[in-house]
């Protein structure tokens, strides 16, 4: 029997039409699929009609893959694959796989020797790396800085020495509800020359992109509170 493809959907980072952002091959791809791994199936299926308003949505056969999933429920997600039929992750915003959940899936189709299609869509990571006029031959995703103020200030400092020391770009994301402080804290502790770019609502109506040193952030009123955010440093 030949085997499925596994195929990695973007979605679209906010309430951007899905076609205004996504190339004719996701759509293609949503058409033809039936079975989905997605992180929040009320979210999947809404991307789903909005992309391909007349597929049947009782047809379809979704599994969750999140931060509760257990390894072993990761051989079903495949399984549609080894019996022949395509399957899609989704992702709640962006690319699947990239700071999102999925690699584990990915890992598995590769370990069964299915074949996996990345497919073209928007990642705020790449997107903010563009836009900053950063170094984009040699950059670091580092995700979640530590919570604890005094842990998250070492962080900082470690990231802006490494960005010095290798003239590397450092990225990473906070929970949108605490944007604000994280630049509050980058503001703080980074030396005033060194550059910061914030990367706001990437592709909305309310994009918000903007690099500047430390110096001149300090004078800049920006409200990023629950916004999806991507900040940038670079010494």
């Amino acid at each position: 029997m030949t085997k499925g493809n596994l195929y990695l959907i973007p979605c679209t980072l906010g309430d951007t039409p899905p076609l205004e952002v996504l190339p004719f091959l996701v759509k293609k791809a949503v058409e033809e699929i039936n079975h989905f791994v997605v992180e929040h199936e009320k979210n999947a299926r809404r991307f789903i009609k909005e992309i391909a308003p007349k597929k049947s949505q009782p047809e379809l056969h979704i599994k969750l893959i999140n931060k509760f999933t257990d390894d072993l429920e990761i051989p079903d997600m495949i399984q549609p694959c080894l019996e022949g039929h395509h399957v899609g992750i989704i992702s709640d915003a962006g690319c699947p796989g990239v700071a999102d959940p999925g690699a584990a899936v990915v890992a598995a189709a590769h370990q069964n020797n299915i074949k996996v299609v990345p497919l073209v869509g928007p990642s705020s990571i790449l997107l903010a790396l563009m836009a900053s006029g950063f170094n984009g031959q040699n950059f670091a995703f580092t995700g979640y800085l530590p919570i604890d103020k005094r842990e998250r200030k070492i962080e900082i400092k470690r990231l802006e020495r490494l960005s010095a020391e290798q003239d590397q770009s450092q990225l990473f994301i906070e929970t949108p509800y605490r944007n604000n402080q994280m630049l509050e804290s980058l503001l703080s502790t980074l030396h005033n020359d060194t550059r910061i770019c914030v990367a706001c609502d990437i592709t909305l109506a309310t994009e918000y992109i903007k690099t500047a040193p430390v110096s001149v952030w300090k004078k800049i009123k920006v409200d990023l509170n629950k916004r999806p955010t991507l900040f940038i440093i670079q010494k």
